[in-house]
Formats: structure tokens, sequence, C-alpha cells
């Protein structure tokens, strides 16, 4: 069962990291290395979390086992340097109590390998691998040895620093003949380092995500706040969205002036080099520059010259292009997610005081259109769930997320303290403890530890820090702030389980309680003493303060002094930006309507004279009549005419860019109608030949 337990784990952990990574990566234009090293850190930092609940409790039966042996008393055992009583000798003196197995009872010398094995190699990835593959992936240069070569340049100062800080600690430890360094306590530096420089930066998430997560239920009940926060959000989008657009279109136009510069040059370096800049264009763009490049050679000598490029400025622009075809795309799918969100929240106002209690979409999606969406959530469930059971279900959940945040919160400012217990958790882990069960204990442990990696990794996907990192949903986040990511969970995870075991006083560094240690702070070593003795004792107390200056918005409120804009329900500039959104969304509602109005004059057209075999065929969507048909008859003419005119104008009104007068749809019948192929007409050109003269 056991073997069972931890196989169920490490497959199930390995599906929910490739789902996220599915979720905010692209498997068919990433590389395989910016994807395999993202998938292996938040593997191995999800695998720590679940296998972390099973350790607890294999120690608390190993604990038992050692408690309960015959012999002398356990703490006797413990303190050899003690004279031993005859009381302590005596096998009656002690109640012993048979230990009950775990089900996920994991043998001993398992755990330490396993935990070996994930601890080093996260942080061979955080503090090694992954930035040189960010700066690699990152890279505008045109081939593996150049991109190496910026990498290397790039972590130069990064990797230096760490050269330093070594080459000083091995100076001061030779000069002090007294002190013997040996691996095991340089290791233990090594980890105490690297869970300070962690939980620095634990402390600001966490305090964060205790507030804000039960918060956002409670606001998500609300739907006159989803609503407008959505139009907050569409209002900051739409200038996202234009500032992209221009990124693009100014990096458009220096490829273009380096394609012209390059055309006639003899270096097919330079020109390879503008080709692998051309691939990364969008398709569009690309065509247009092939227009101009055709018409650019019929001009001859009359063009005028341009600098040729050098290879560092197109590997500069190689960069830029990169990046600006990413971030375009980043914000269209935005967008379009925004408007599909703020669409059916207006939907939903519209349809809470429908007689008929069921909810009519405007535009539905394509996730509507599924059979067992269709079968399972009927628009009658749907109105059901959007109008009465969501704001009771939300609320309710953010009580119960509450009632947790306040209980991290006193556990943290309380967990030093071993006599009395005060720590929330470590009280109800005893509780259990004391009556062996193991499944309440697992239970505990996991819902603990995963409402805290909640709250500190819904952070780190949420936050955003310029455009330089941030994880974007369906398939569109870049490959820096993959592995930026990456790198942050990997330095997250060990100091907040070490925090975790600290809330439940199973670290004796912290508690100072005489019993074994799981096998994760085993190899973790014994921290240094002025840092578990202080650091790691008080520094988490300031997440009371985070606490408090989250729940006033003190951080939104700077952000929002310095030009960031923020949401905030009480300042006029939210109010304006609201009301823009508002007004654009509007305009898109309008756009969409037409645009499904003329489709669907256009597809009644087509079913009422798209099959008529006498007087023509149906040919890419419209109409064509025979010329050579003699056997037409004028009074079929005359009796459908009228209602052909009246359709051709009604047809005509979709086309924005054309105004036509009655006086051209009386007197010229015998006109062709031209259409691309997403049935927008392009003009109304008169044929070659009267086909209408045998009439």
């Amino acid at each position: 069962m056991s073997a069972a337990a931890l196989a169920v784990v490490v497959v199930g952990v390995f599906f929910l990291a490739l789902y996220l990574l599915h979720r905010y990566g692209d498997f068919r234009t990433q590389q395989r290395m910016v994807l395999f090293g993202t998938l292996l850190s938040w593997y191995l930092c999800f695998l720590i979390v679940f296998i972390l609940p099973l350790d607890v409790s294999t120690t608390i039966y190993n604990q038992c086992k050692i408690d309960n042996a015959p012999g002398p008393d356990p703490e006797s055992r413990s303190r050899p340097d003690q004279p031993q009583s005859n009381e302590s000798l005596s096998p009656a003196s002690r109640v012993l109590t048979v230990c009950k197995e775990p089900w996920s009872y994991i043998p001993d010398g398992v755990l330490p390998v396993f935990w070996r094995v994930v601890y080093w190699t996260s942080q061979c990835l955080t503090w090694l691998l992954l930035p040189f593959m960010q700066s690699y992936a990152r890279s505008g240069a045109f081939s593996r040895v150049g991109k190496m070569k910026t990498a290397l340049i790039e972590n130069g100062l990064y990797y230096g620093t760490y050269l330093l800080i070594f080459i000083s600690l091995l100076i001061y430890v030779a000069a002090h003949p007294q002190w013997y360094l040996t691996w095991g306590e340089f290791r233990t530096i090594g980890i105490s380092a690297a869970n300070t420089w962690g939980l620095f930066l634990l402390v600001l998430l966490l305090g964060y995500g205790l507030v804000e997560i039960p918060r956002s239920y409670w606001l998500a009940s609300c739907h006159g706040y989803l609503l407008d926060k959505t139009y907050f959000n569409a209002a900051k989008m739409a200038t996202e969205k234009a500032e992209a657009e221009q990124n693009l279109a100014d990096a458009m136009e220096e490829v273009a002036s380096a394609q012209e510069s390059v055309r006639d040059m003899h270096n097919q370096s330079l020109r390879m080099c503008v080709d692998t800049i051309l691939q990364k264009c969008p398709p569009e763009y690309q065509e247009r520059m092939e227009r101009s490049g055709a018409e650019g050679g019929a001009g001859g000598d009359n063009q005028p010259t341009v600098d040729p490029p050098t290879k560092g400025g197109l590997t500069k622009l190689h960069k830029r292009v990169i990046t600006a075809v990413q971030r375009q795309r980043q914000s269209q799918v935005q967008w379009s997610i925004l408007l599909q969100q703020a669409f059916h929240l207006e939907d939903v106002a519209k349809s809470q005081g429908s007689p008929l209690r069921q909810l009519v979409h405007s535009f539905p999606s394509p996730q509507h259109a599924t059979p067992l969406r269709r079968f399972l959530y009927t628009p009658t469930v749907e109105w059901y769930w959007e109008c009465v059971l969501r704001r009771g279900f939300y609320r309710l959940m953010s009580v119960v997320l509450g009632v947790l945040s306040l209980a991290v919160i006193w556990s943290e400012c309380t967990f030093f303290s071993s006599q009395p217990v005060l720590s929330l958790f470590a009280v109800l882990i005893q509780m259990a403890e004391k009556q062996y069960n193991y499944i309440c204990i697992e239970m505990a442990c996991f819902v603990s530890i995963f409402f805290l990696c909640v709250c500190v990794y819904s952070t780190v996907f949420q936050i955003r820090v310029f455009n330089y990192y941030h994880l974007v949903p369906h398939h569109q986040t870049d490959a820096y702030s993959l592995q930026f990511s990456g790198m942050l969970f990997c330095r997250l995870t060990p100091p907040l389980c070490l925090n975790f075991l600290g809330l439940l006083h199973m670290d004796s560094a912290i508690s100072h309680q005489d019993r074994i240690q799981t096998s994760y702070t085993s190899i973790m070593g014994s921290m240094l003493s002025v840092i578990s003795d202080g650091f790691y004792i008080y520094y988490p107390m300031l997440i009371l303060l985070l606490c408090f200056a989250t729940y006033f918005k003190l951080g939104s409120r700077c952000l929002n002094l310095l030009g960031i804009q923020q949401y905030i329900s009480d300042d006029d500039l939210t109010s304006d930006l609201v009301d823009e959104g508002k007004e654009l969304l509007r305009r898109e509602r309008r756009k969409r309507q037409r645009t499904e109005e003329g489709m669907n004059r256009k597809w009644s057209w087509r079913q009422r004279h798209g099959d008529q075999g006498t007087n023509g065929i149906a040919r890419n969507g419209y109409s064509v009549l025979k010329g050579d048909d003699n056997n037409t008859s004028t009074a079929a003419v005359g009796q459908n005419g009228e209602d052909t005119r009246e359709q051709r104008a009604s047809l005509l009104q979709d086309s924005p860019s054309t105004s036509y007068s009655d006086e051209d749809l009386t007197s010229s019948p015998a006109k062709r109608f031209e259409c691309d192929t997403s049935g927008r007409y392009l003009s109304l050109s008169p044929s070659s030949t009267n086909i209408l003269d045998d009439v």
C-alpha cells in the first residue's frame, strides 16, 4: 500500500504540472529546452508539497515505535550522560502501546534518498541552469553558439557574485586555522543562505495571499463589482493592445528597412539573418514586405539608398521582433477573453429578472456548443447557478478561507511557543497523534500546506512585473516568464516546507523538542544558530503587518500614485476608466451585432436565390446569371425584379466603405456583385457584356 500511495502521488503530481504547463505554455512553438526546464522545476516543487504529509505520518509512526519500545525510558535513552534509575529500567513502569502502521508508511531509507535527489536537483535548476536557459531563450542571436555566448555574458555578473562570495569565504576560513570548515558545515551554510533568501520573498507573497484570496471570493459574489472591474480592465487592456500594435508596427518598419538595405548586397550572412527575422514576423507583414520588395525591385535605381545593417544591429532587431510579436499576441488573446467575460456578465445582469429563468447569451462561445455542456449545463441550470447559487457559494468559500487565514496568521505569530502549545496546527496534529489517527494527520497536513501553497503560488501566477514577467493563460506565456516562475517556485518551496514543519512543531531547531526529525529536515541539516534561533522565529511575524497593508490596499494606492492604474472603488480615475471601458464594450457589442445581422441577411439571400438553376448557378456564395439562356421569360423578371432590388439594397447597406444611391440600384439592374472570402462586398462593377440583352 505504501508503494502504491507513493506511486500515485508521483504520477498524479506529474500530470498536474503537465496540465499547468499546457495551460500557460505552448508545446508547438516554444523550445523543448524551455518546456523541459519549466516542467521539471514545477514538478519537483509540487512533489515536495504532496510528499511532505506522508513524511510527517511516517515520522510520527517511527516516534511511536521508539516511545513504546521495551527497555529503558525513551528520555533516558536519548540522554546517555544522565544516570538511569531503577524505575526507568523497569518494563512495568511504562504502559506500552501497540503502534499501528499507517496505510501510507514509507520504509526507512527511501525518503532520505528521495529528498536529496529532489532538493538538490531543484536547487541546481534555480541557481545555475534556469538563469542560463532564461538568457539563452531570450537571446536574439542567430546561432546556438551566439545564444550561449550571450547567455554567459548576461549571467557573468550573476555567477561572478557567487564565485566572489565563495572565494572570500575560503580565504576567511584559511586565515583562522582554529576554524575547520567541513563539507557538512559548508553545505549547511549554503542551505541556510538559500532558505533565508526564500523566506524574505515567502513572507511578502504569503502576507498578500492570506488576505487577498478570501477577499477575492467575497467580492466575486458581488455581480456589480465584477462588472465594474471588467470595464476597468477593458479600458486598461485597450491601451495596452494599442501600444503593443504600435510597437509591432515600428519593429516591422525596421525589418522592412533592413530587408531593403540587404536586397542588393552580396553578404550572404546578413541576408540569412534578415530571412530569419522575416520568419518570426506575422504572415500579413510578410506578404506586405514581399509585395513591397517586388515593387521595389521593379522600380530600378529610383529607390532611396539605406545604410546596410550590422550583425549586432540585426541581433537586437531579432530580439525586439520576438518580444513585439509575443506581446501583440498576448494582448490580442487577453482582449478576446476579456470581451467574452464582459458580455457574459452583461447577459447575467439582463437575465436576473427574467421570468423564463433561462440565461440567454448574446454571443455564444464555442464552449457552449459542446454536446456534454448542452446536456448537463442547460440554460436553466446556468441561470440558477449564476443568479441564485453562485453568490451564496462564493461567500461560504470566502468565510472558510478567511478562517484558515486567521489560523495561519495566529500560528505564524505563536509557533515558537512550545510550552504551552499555541499553534493551532500543532495542537491539531498532537491531538491526532495521541490517537494514532494517521489519516486525520495526513489530511490535516495536506489541507494546511495546500492552503499555504495556494496563497503563495497564486500570487506568483497573478503578479506582473511590467512586461518582463507575466504568466498569461491560453498558451500565451513567453519563455522568460515560464522559466522565471520555475526559479521562484524552487526558491520558495523549501522555506515554505520548513515553515510548515515549524507550525506543526516537527522541527526541533525551532520547537526545541526532544523527538526524531522528519526525513526532509534531516537532509536540510541543522541551521545556523543565529538564523534558527532568531530570524526563522521572529521574521514570519511580519506577516501580520503585511496582512494589514494588504487589507487597506496600501500597495495598490502607492502604485496608483506612481501612475500605474489599480482598481480602487473610491478613486476618480477608476470611475473614469470604468466609464471608458463601458463605452468600449458597447462599441464592440454593436460591432458584433452588425456583423451577425449582415451574415444573417446574406444567409437568407443565399437560401432564397442561391438555388435558382433556371436563372443562374451559385458560385462562391453569390448568384451568376447565365448569358446564353434564351428561354427566360420577361414576366418572371418583372415579377421578381422589385424583390431582387430590395434584397440587393439591403445587402449593400452592410458595406461601411462605399455608399450607393437608389438611382444606381434602379438604373443598373445588370450589375455584378463581387465579394471576398469573408462575405464583405468590395465593389459593384458592371459586367463586360450585357447578359440581359436577349431579354
